[in-house]
């Protein structure tokens, strides 16, 4: 059984360095494994979840609260096959990835019909449309990078134009998520 991975509290540290820029890190399988305060109030609270939870393939494909903040989720979708065919290729021996591939298999049409197209690729960078509950519709950049030193895990930051309304609404929401939450008070 493969090892699960873990942050090195550095990456953390610079996760939560990012000022106005949502970001996260992402490893084998897309279990996301770590985060800033900006990333959880654009996509969702990923601490509310259990760990088995925090996966960028369940979240898509299973979630619907998760996949409405997608305004392209096809592609979104597609972006996610992509990654665990990838990851299937490269660790065939990998017993939790073809456990998460059948779950999402027998749970989600969606996934089966895409996963049956063999699409392989990572994106490094592009464009998310997303739709937030405050806020509204978002278009973000993103830049997804590998760790060095770190096998199979990927940063991802967001970034929007500008004086683009994105803009203005991640320094708006960066406002909110610096709010304490109600443990914290």
């Amino acid at each position: 059984m493969p090892q699960r991975q873990r942050l090195r509290p550095g990456i953390q540290l610079l996760l939560d360095a990012f000022d106005g820029a949502p970001a996260y890190v992402y490893g084998r399988r897309l279990d996301v494994l770590g985060w800033n305060r900006l990333a959880a109030t654009v996509f969702g609270d990923w601490s509310r979840l259990p760990p088995r939870e925090r996966n960028l393939a369940r979240l898509v494909f299973l979630s619907p609260a998760a996949r409405d903040r997608f305004t392209d989720l096809e592609a979104k979708m597609l972006d996610i096959v992509s990654i665990l065919r990838v990851d299937a290729g490269t660790h065939p021996e990998d017993t939790e990835l073809a456990a998460l591939i059948g779950e999402l298999t027998e749970k989600s049409h969606d996934f089966r019909r895409l996963w049956a197209r063999h699409d392989v690729r990572r994106r490094g960078h592009g464009v998310q449309r997303l739709r937030h509950p405050v806020v509204g519709e978002l278009t973000l950049a993103f830049e997804a990078m590998g760790l060095h030193g770190e096998a199979d895990q990927t940063l991802v930051v967001y970034h929007a134009e500008p004086g683009s309304l994105s803009r203005k609404a991640l320094w708006l929401l960066t406002g909110l998520s610096a709010l304490p939450t109600e443990s914290a008070s």
